[in-house]
């Protein structure tokens, strides 16, 4: 991980035995190698005169390697200590025992203290462009590369997307070896694939496995986008940002994440594909920033048992469970209890593969959908809205959408007005009105004052604000002097004061 505190998740069954399992983000990402051996058969004369097939003729990957490996690098990063926004699942005491320990719940660490953080990257550039995790540059003030040909550079972030946790970095240098990205959807369970990257700060090094599965979800972060490929290639911390690679030395995955009671790797990782960094990349070079198309619609699993409810004769598709009004779904005709079975001719598995889609797809864009309903299908066509999610860039500067850059971009949050929808989510009392925060930039002014994502915002300066319009308008009136904030956490009113950016 890029910091010891950089632990995603942690879930406790209940009637199961006490094992705590925990997804970790990979920064700072080793088991034993993993291996294959043909299973042994009796050989007919005809057999043995047969060619060999071209796996048994694989002895060695040591070409692959040789092409891989200098264009894998090490990322390392100085930050001020402060609490984890992305993984905040830190108060079991095991896991303070593992990462070490942090404040109480709601304290701020000193802020005179520095961490460093380690992590991987990959160059995808002749030029300098190094793809690597948000997680792994998160808050850093200060990002230093290191190659395999023992060089050092100081790197800038281009830009950083939280919600893949995908990041690009850029070095001033040329000529320098870089990685082909695969076409991920190409990709088949039980392919062989190595993982390279620097696994708790021991040197590069580059460990083997199989493709265990693709299109896996962690839950990792509210907010994310995710289509994990799964490994078995041993990955540990440090390896974060690293590279997957088939045989022939292809991208065909950023390593992100692992699967672990320990901390250490029990052959159970992920990684983000290459088409999804791909896309991040190309957008974070260009612009900055990542724009996502949006439907308007919450959905969820199509278990078998709703799959008979709604007469499906199998479970695949993504159910609808609301229509965000005034959204591009409800233009269409799109209604609750639809079962969304295609997007453009292409068939959808589930609510998640829809989500990506449709995220990957960019606003403003006309989508034919193939829904069933009652039983029949129809067509229903449907233009894109966008996504608002915070895109940090250089300097850590916000792109908020919507009108939301001056006072989000000062405060270092992103917000949208509360709906009755969301407001029932979160189980607010009905009547409720204010800003609903949907992101807080890591290191910033509102994450300092100690606001998180989820919040909700009722007041500033004693004054109600239900629109980004009143929020811009009273951060402008306050100049350069903090902000009280009037904020509703978990049914509970405090105040907060933030002193916005310059």
């Amino acid at each position: 991980m890029s910091r010891r505190t950089d632990l995603s998740h942690a879930s406790r069954g209940a009637g199961a035995p006490r094992l705590r399992v925990a997804l970790l983000a990979l920064a700072l990402l080793s088991g034993g190698l993993f291996t294959t051996a043909p299973a042994a058969s009796v050989a007919s004369p005809a057999d043995s005169a047969a060619e060999p097939s071209p796996a048994a003729q694989q002895s060695s990957y040591a070409d692959a390697v040789q092409r891989v490996t200098p264009a894998v690098v090490t990322v390392r990063s100085e930050r001020r200590a402060r609490p984890s926004q992305q993984f905040p699942f830190m108060d079991d005491p095991r896991f303070r025992e593992f990462f070490g320990q942090r404040s109480p719940r709601g304290e701020q660490e000193p802020r005179g203290e520095r961490a460093s953080g380690l992590g991987s990257g990959v160059i995808v550039s002749t030029d300098g462009y190094i793809l690597t995790n948000h997680h792994v540059i998160d808050g850093a003030e200060q990002i230093t590369i290191e190659t395999s040909d023992d060089r050092t550079f100081r790197a800038r972030l281009v830009g950083s997307d939280p919600p893949s946790d995908l990041a690009v970095l850029k070095i001033d240098s040329t000529n320098l070896p870089v990685l082909t990205l695969a076409n991920s959807d190409e990709v088949r369970v039980g392919d062989v694939v190595l993982a390279v990257g620097n696994p708790l700060g021991v040197g590069q090094t580059v460990t083997q496995g199989i493709i265990s599965a693709k299109g896996r979800q962690t839950g990792l972060g509210d907010g994310s986008f995710e289509d994990f490929i799964q490994t078995d290639a041993p990955i540990n911390r440090g390896n974060s940002g690293g590279a997957l690679v088939n045989t022939t030395g292809e991208l065909v995955g950023i390593n992100s994440q692992i699967l672990s009671p320990s901390g250490g790797s029990i052959g159970i990782g992920f990684a983000i594909p290459s088409n999804m960094a791909r896309n991040v990349m190309q957008q974070l070079i260009t612009t900055g920033r990542v724009r996502r198309g949006v439907l308007g619609i919450y959905g969820q699993p199509l278990s078998a048992d709703l799959a008979a409810s709604f007469g499906l004769e199998q479970a695949r598709g993504a159910l609808v469970s609301e229509v965000q009004p005034d959204s591009p779904a409800a233009a269409a005709g799109v209604r609750r209890g639809d079962v969304i079975i295609a997007v453009n001719g292409q068939a959808v598995a589930d609510y998640n593969a829809l989500r990506n889609r449709i995220a990957a797809t960019q606003p403003g864009t006309a989508v034919t959908l193939r829904v069933l309903r009652d039983g029949r299908e129809q067509q229903l066509r449907a233009t894109l809205g966008e996504r608002e999610v915070e895109t940090t860039r250089e300097g850590g500067e916000e792109n908020a959408p919507g009108g939301e850059r001056a006072a989000g971009g000062r405060l270092g949050l992103s917000v949208e007005p509360l709906t009755p929808e969301s407001a029932q989510r979160l189980n607010l009392p009905a009547g409720t009105r204010g800003l609903l925060v949907t992101s807080v930039t890591s290191g910033g002014p509102a994450s300092e004052a100690g606001l998180r994502r989820g919040d909700l915002i009722q007041e500033v300066n004693r004054q109600p604000v239900n629109t980004r319009e009143e929020l811009t308008a009273a951060v402008g009136r306050a100049g350069d002097r903090p902000v009280l904030l009037l904020v509703t956490r978990e049914g509970r009113n405090s105040y907060l004061a933030v002193r916005p950016r310059r």
